[in-house]
């Protein structure tokens, strides 16, 4: 295989490649992790039942779900989400003409950077539609009292006719998360005492009614909205590669002024800022590599405090496998940034060894960050947008089921991308724990190769150990071994073969003479 074409395979799989397991195999793989049933879908949102508009305003007259026009002007805890999203829009513009001043910007083929149309959610031919239901009690170690989350998602769709009985013209590039607490404080057991989140976890694994797993949503359960948008496309130039952008958006919910503003995104380190505050530069330095700190940065649990994250985060793909300033940490390490020789970066290799060193030490048992290169991934994977960089189905991790498609040639294969799927297991495993009354494990891998705990279900697959999956190239003798990913091999039969520049990181493919 040659080189070119070995890139364009790893381009397929890491930006829409479809997944090697069937589509039972996937199914029962999200069991009790997710909602997928394309009838029941259909169901909940025709039948206007988990709606954005009855979830928000629950003694709203049913009179079928709001096109988008209506819900943002009918819906007053929204009235700051479009604003903002408009606010985002115009620094975009001005950031990408300052980039590009000889490519025109606008929505339209005949622009050469093509904007998402901001006419879609102000449209009385477009609503959104729920794609998927998901079961985030993996994250409980945010907010043990909450139990974790559960995501709602719905997907952007333009109709023929009427949005309430027409037929789908297309989906659209936006996703709308409705995120909420998993336990409901007011809701109690047989015995009169508020439900644990053993029972939860054990509803979701018997796969219950959805009435019991969702509940009857309202202010006590509302956290925030998520929300992403294909902001622009930009075909390849004489400037540039195909590129496409995502703008990613939060609005944590005020109960008390029931209104959603807008938050910074968990964990979205505001780069540009960091690299132009020397103090505020040292101060995350400083608390980052503080040994507590650095050991849940390793298990993938660190909340990073506030005055260090961006509100926004703009979302290039494809990234690639190699360190650039499409990534989100790009800059931050020794050697990034203004050439080789970046004379002023947020972390040496020096800081890096000694933190891991001292975090040793003291007998923090590192798993996956074990070099300056894990570390350097880590960063990465653990933001918002380097997490959506990694092997997403086009910027997104779960597009949804597309139950709205009358042919199957229109509707999307998967629900959800590699990463997704891969990351099964852990929530599941998570999900058994708690049913079971045990301390869960919240620790997670690297976004781009799935933990050892579900390396049983997933052997042999692009998720773990078969074509397609990411492996170390030190174990194929091409660089120097690197601690933090020794065990990233490949099956039987398969290679671990460089997709890209990058010294470490490679793909599993078939064996060539």
């Amino acid at each position: 295989m040659s080189r070119a074409l070995r890139i364009l395979v790893a381009a397929a799989v890491l930006f829409g490649g479809a997944a090697s397991l069937s589509a039972a195999e996937t199914a029962q793989l999200m069991r009790g992790t997710a909602i997928t049933d394309a009838d029941l879908l259909r169901r909940l949102d025709e039948g206007d039942v988990l709606t954005i508009s009855r979830l928000l305003a629950p003694e709203r007259k049913a009179d079928g779900p709001l096109t988008t026009d209506r819900l943002f002007a009918s819906m007053p805890q929204l009235k700051d989400i479009l604003p903002a999203i408009d606010a985002e829009f115009e620094r975009y513009i001005i950031r990408r003409k300052g980039a590009y001043p000889t490519e025109t910007i606008g929505v339209g083929e005949g622009f050469d950077v093509q904007l998402f149309d901001r006419a879609n959610l102000t449209s009385r031919d477009t609503r959104f539609v729920l794609a998927g239901i998901v079961n985030r009690m993996d994250r409980g170690y945010v907010s043990e009292e909450s139990c974790g989350e559960i995501r709602l998602i719905y997907r952007l769709a333009r109709f023929d006719g009427k949005p309430d009985g027409g037929k789908a013209a297309a989906r659209l590039p936006m996703t709308f998360n409705l995120v909420m607490k998993a336990r409901d404080p007011r809701q109690t057991d047989g015995n009169g005492k508020p439900i644990a989140c053993a029972d939860i976890a054990r509803r979701w694994l018997d796969n219950g009614n959805w009435q019991e797993l969702i509940g009857s949503p309202d202010d006590a359960m509302l956290d925030r909205i998520e929300t992403n948008i294909q902001i622009s496309v930009a075909p390849k130039s004489a400037l540039h590669d195909f590129r496409s952008d995502y703008l990613l958006k939060v609005f944590k919910y005020d109960a008390a002024l029931k209104t959603f503003a807008e938050a910074v995104l968990e964990n979205q380190i505001d780069r540009d800022r960091l690299l132009a505050d020397g103090a505020l530069r040292r101060d995350f330095k400083d608390w980052l590599l503080a040994p507590e700190n650095l050991r849940e940065f390793d298990r993938g649990t660190v909340l990073i405090p506030e005055k260090f994250l961006a509100k926004a985060a703009v979302v290039p793909t494809p990234a690639g496998l190699d360190a650039s300033a499409l990534q989100p940490e790009f800059g931050m390490m020794q050697g990034e940034g203004k050439g080789e020789g970046n004379s002023d970066p947020v972390f040496t290799d020096q800081d890096v060894v000694g933190a891991l060193k001292q975090a040793t030490a003291r007998g923090i048992d590192m798993q996956s960050v074990r070099s300056v290169a894990g570390f350097q991934r880590r960063l990465n994977d653990v933001t918002c947008s380097g997490c959506h960089q990694t092997r997403g189905i086009g910027g997104f991790h779960f597009p949804g089921v597309d139950w709205l498609a009358d042919r199957p040639s229109n509707s999307t294969i998967v629900p959800a991308s590699p990463h997704f799927i891969g990351d099964q297991p852990r929530r599941r495993d998570i999900l058994a724990a708690f049913a079971t009354g045990k301390r869960p494990d919240f620790s997670r891998g690297f976004a781009s190769r799935p933990q050892t705990r579900g390396s049983r279900e997933l052997a042999g697959t692009e998720y773990w150990d078969g074509w397609g999956a990411h492996c170390s190239l030190q174990d194929a003798g091409l660089g120097t071994p690197d601690k933090s990913f020794t065990s990233w091999n490949c099956a039987n039969g398969l290679s671990c073969q460089a997709a890209a520049a990058s010294r470490r990181i490679g793909m599993c493919f078939i064996k060539t003479r």
